[in-house]
């Protein structure tokens, strides 16, 4: 999270960025100079040097990036240099950030489905130890990675999901699961919506789906994204994780709580 002027540079930058349009293409573009803001230290530095001007500054990465990423994407990218950046690497995170929030609302109605295929892919890696190694293996190139996920997603997810799935090689974050998490509360907070992860022992009927989603959008005030996880260890009952709060109504937990009581 962004504090600071760091939080204020990157409000005046969503500002810049568009609503209509290839924003798929604006997010790659944005993708694409937070790669090279990190790879290019000596660009980094100047970018985000709070002595030099920021119209200098803007002028500079204009001339270096015109022709090289679309107008759109360019008019954001100056927009953030121009502001005052609290750390340095706090420019190319933001636009990737940013480049997150122009993919997500590429999908315009389908983003229900976009954070649901999100979810999944985050499942699918965090549940295979197999698939985990080969994509965290440094002697692996990110585009061997890109070939390996693209053939596990082939036409079956969202040109945008993926697009966030190959951002998501990128290494700016710990592991591609945490890249995939950050980008599910993007996605949701471009939105205006919580997420919630839901544990059930047996998959949940969908008028229990939408009862809870209802409970919930109404007790946290704004929509409640729902992602279920089947998990046997639940054993009964339903363990809701939203943001901080954990809701616990599981036989599991409640078997736990008799267990200390019983050895206190």
């Amino acid at each position: 999270m962004m504090r600071g002027a760091s939080a204020d540079a990157y409000a005046k930058a969503v500002e810049v960025l568009p609503g209509t349009g290839d924003l798929r293409k604006v997010g790659q573009d944005l993708f694409g100079t937070a790669d090279l803001l990190r790879a290019e230290p000596g660009l980094r530095r100047v970018a985000t040097d709070v002595s030099i001007p920021g119209e200098a500054k803007a002028g500079l990465v204009r001339d270096v990036l015109s022709g090289r990423i679309s107008d759109e994407a360019l008019d954001v990218v100056t927009t953030a240099v121009a502001q005052r950046w609290t750390a340095g690497r706090d420019l190319a995170d933001a636009l990737e950030q940013l480049g997150v929030v122009a993919v997500v609302r590429s999908a315009a109605d389908q983003a229900d489905r976009l954070e649901d295929e999100l979810f999944a892919v985050d499942r699918l890696v965090q549940g295979s130890p197999e698939l985990r190694e080969a994509l965290s293996d440094p002697a692996r190139s990110r585009e061997d990675k890109a070939a390996l996920m693209g053939g596990l997603l082939d036409e079956k997810v969202l040109p945008a999901t993926v697009t966030l799935v190959q951002q998501a090689l990128a290494g700016s974050h710990r592991t591609v699961a945490v890249a995939l998490h950050e980008y599910q509360k993007v996605a949701a907070e471009v939105r205006e919506q919580r997420v919630a992860t839901v544990r059930v022992a047996q998959p949940l009927a969908e008028s229990a789906r939408e009862r809870l989603q209802a409970v919930l959008s109404r007790t946290y005030g704004r929509t409640v994204h729902l992602n279920v996880v089947v998990d046997p260890d639940v054993i009964g009952g339903i363990r809701v994780d939203i943001g901080d709060d954990v809701i616990d109504g599981t036989v599991a937990s409640r078997l736990d709580d008799a267990g200390r009581q019983l050895a206190g």
